[in-house]
């Protein structure tokens, strides 16, 4: 296809990408995309660049038009039940070369010299549709806001010393905000690469803008948000010299430690339910200056979570940390790297620790974390272990029973099941148990039980340890 767009012009381009909006590619190229029996591999992207901008894809280190400085991306979105568009993935940027990279600084970097400028086309993601025939909803240019471009840089800042240290196989996405190092390869073996500092090799990467900030660009780009989001930094000269994003939230919890709930609910004027579920996470809203009915800006393009916990006069924390609940099929069928648990494992959290000090729980401890790579070894020994329970039928031992021998129940129609899911004494970090209403709140299993023949089962999801959070985060 010829290019009827001028390479050297930004509005060129960005003109001729418009054209797209509301068409699918077969459509938008004609004839061209039918009689070429294209034998590449059939993506997208691919489809796109080849047939719509008529260049051929390519790993090249420049931007896809580099004489306009512009990097052309393509993703997926999905839609909700209100009819708002939200991105289907992370947005996956170049290969990271932990080989160079460590050599390079941000502005001279391969990363800002091909990422800087985006021209962004988003599809509406159909599986029952030929790739062709995928409808494209939203085209528009993208340059990082400066407040965003500065934690960018220290996300960027962030990887490159991991790599630095001899780390790379440790790297996590929870490491950073809104620039993640997601894993990148068709098989874990096959995607292995050597780093500089270290024998031991690494996971091939690339560079990509988290899902989290990749909604708040599809946001942007359809004028759909500012009404529900509070941001704490209102300005990058909020950022003083050496000081991080996480530094600039702790900060604003230092003048309220060691003042009670009820306290920092009189600073702002509130009045709160005590027993309220939020009570404790609508304070730290808060503090960090966010409304109560708007969500956290920075936090939500960084998909970082908050949780305040409560913890006990002799350091006890009462509650493990849930997740959502899973479903018995999407284990069977899933792999671990693909997996919503995995993703999990790598996300980033601000702590916010109330304590009881005899007087009503007061401001402790605020801290923003993310598992450690060993830790993450074991919440997968504990899915994988899941993962076989289900797929060998094997969810059962048999009914509970009591010092007699007789089955238990939780009502006279009830018996209690005796499940083989990892227990909390099987693992230091996590453990499976139940996260429904009651125990007619179920999910169909893949494969009959072979105990019990049953095909359904309570919901259950995965939880950090209580005592886990208590020794890795709150004492450390």
């Amino acid at each position: 296809m010829s290019r009827n767009y001028d390479i050297l012009s930004t509005h060129s381009i960005i003109n001729f990408a418009k054209k797209l909006k509301g068409k699918s590619l077969r459509i938008a190229c004609g004839e061209i995309i039918e009689k070429a029996n294209y034998k590449g591999k059939g993506n997208f992207g691919q489809l796109l660049e080849k047939f719509y901008f008529g260049y051929n894809p390519n790993s090249n280190a420049e931007p896809d038009f580099k004489e306009a400085g512009i990097e052309l991306k393509s993703s997926p979105l999905k839609t909700l039940k209100n009819g708002e568009f939200r991105s289907k993935e992370r947005l996956v940027l170049n290969i990271i070369n932990y080989l160079e990279v460590y050599k390079e600084d941000f502005e001279n970097s391969t990363f800002w010299k091909k990422n800087a400028h985006l021209l962004l086309i988003f599809y509406l993601h159909d599986k029952d549709l030929n790739i062709q025939d995928y409808i494209i909803k939203l085209v528009d240019n993208w340059e990082y806001p400066e407040e965003d471009l500065e934690i960018i840089k220290q996300d960027w800042k962030k990887i490159n010393q991991r790599i630095k240290e001899g780390k790379a196989h440790e790297l996590s996405e929870g490491d950073t905000l809104y620039l993640g190092a997601c894993t990148k390869g068709s098989t874990a073996a096959k995607s292995l690469r050597k780093q500089p500092f270290n024998k031991q090799k690494a996971k091939q990467r690339a560079y990509s803008l988290k899902q989290g900030y990749v909604n708040h660009i599809i946001a942007n780009i359809s004028k759909d948000e500012e009404a529900v989001y509070g941001k704490i930094i209102k300005q990058s000269t909020e950022f003083k010299e050496k000081q991080t994003f996480e530094e600039i939230v702790i900060e604003k919890f230092k003048s309220f430690y060691n003042k009670t709930a009820e306290e920092i609910e009189k600073h702002f004027n509130l009045e709160l339910k005590k027993g309220a579920k939020n009570y404790y996470s609508s304070l730290s809203k808060k503090i960090l200056g966010i409304e109560l009915n708007q969500k956290i800006e920075e936090f939500e393009k960084a998909n970082i979570e908050l949780k305040s916990i409560r913890v006990e006069s002799n350091n006890k924390i009462k509650e493990s940390i849930s997740f959502p609940s899973f479903k018995f099929e999407t284990i069977y069928n899933e792999n671990w790297r693909e997996s919503k648990m995995k993703d999990i494992t790598e996300k980033k959290y601000l702590f916010v620790f109330f304590k009881d000090f005899g007087n009503g729980y007061i401001l402790d401890k605020v801290q923003f974390w993310n598992m450690p790579y060993n830790d993450r070894n074991e919440v997968r020994k504990v899915w994988l272990k899941t993962k076989e329970v289900i797929s060998k039928g094997k969810i059962f031992d048999d009914y509970a029973r009591d010092k007699n021998g007789d089955i238990r129940y939780s009502t006279k129609l009830n018996p209690i099941k005796k499940n083989n899911f990892p227990k909390i004494k099987d693992n230091k970090v996590c453990h499976v148990r139940p996260h429904g209403t009651d125990s007619t709140d179920i999910f169909p299993l893949p494969i009959e039980d072979k105990k019990l023949k049953v095909k359904e089962y309570s919901k259950q999801c995965f939880w950090y340890n209580s005592i886990y959070v208590r020794d890795e985060i709150y004492l450390k």
